[in-house]
């Protein structure tokens, strides 16, 4: 059986991406996880943090999006120009259409709010990432 692509999608400067390619790769030094940035310096920091390998630009994130098990990101990479205008609306399109679990981090940086309680340090939203990536992978066995 061939293992899950799990796709880490980021913009600005990848700091969310970059924290979660580290939180899961400390923990699944196996899995296979793409980096895909919204331009090259996010890309780079999720290859910095332990990405596999990694791909920028829209094109990337609309192929990526399709062929992903698993999308992990901030909020904002389902929003049409969300991270500052960096999420193409073909890329919002992508990942919101593909049949990937989602698993998403709250940011303060897009005008979307979850209604989950009051805001928590980043450290907790990574660890409730890595424990909802951990349930997932638990089914594909």
């Amino acid at each position: 059986m061939r293992e899950p692509l799990i796709v880490i999608m980021d913009g600005q400067g990848g700091g969310i991406g970059r924290a979660l390619a580290e939180t899961i790769r400390a923990a699944h030094p196996e899995l296979r996880l793409r980096a895909l940035g919204t331009n090259a310096l996010a890309t780079a920091a999720m290859l910095k943090g332990g990405a596999s390998d990694g791909a920028t630009g829209e094109n990337a994130v609309v192929f990526n999006a399709a062929q992903a098990a698993m999308i992990l990101g901030p909020v904002g990479i389902l929003t049409p120009n969300g991270l500052l205008g960096e999420v193409t609306p073909r890329m919002a399109e992508a990942v919101g259409g593909s049949r990937a679990v989602k698993i998403l981090l709250p940011s303060q940086r897009c005008s979307i709010r979850l209604a989950v309680g009051p805001s928590q340090p980043m450290q907790v939203y990574l660890q409730e990432a890595l424990r909802l990536l951990e349930e997932e992978l638990a089914k594909e066995d």
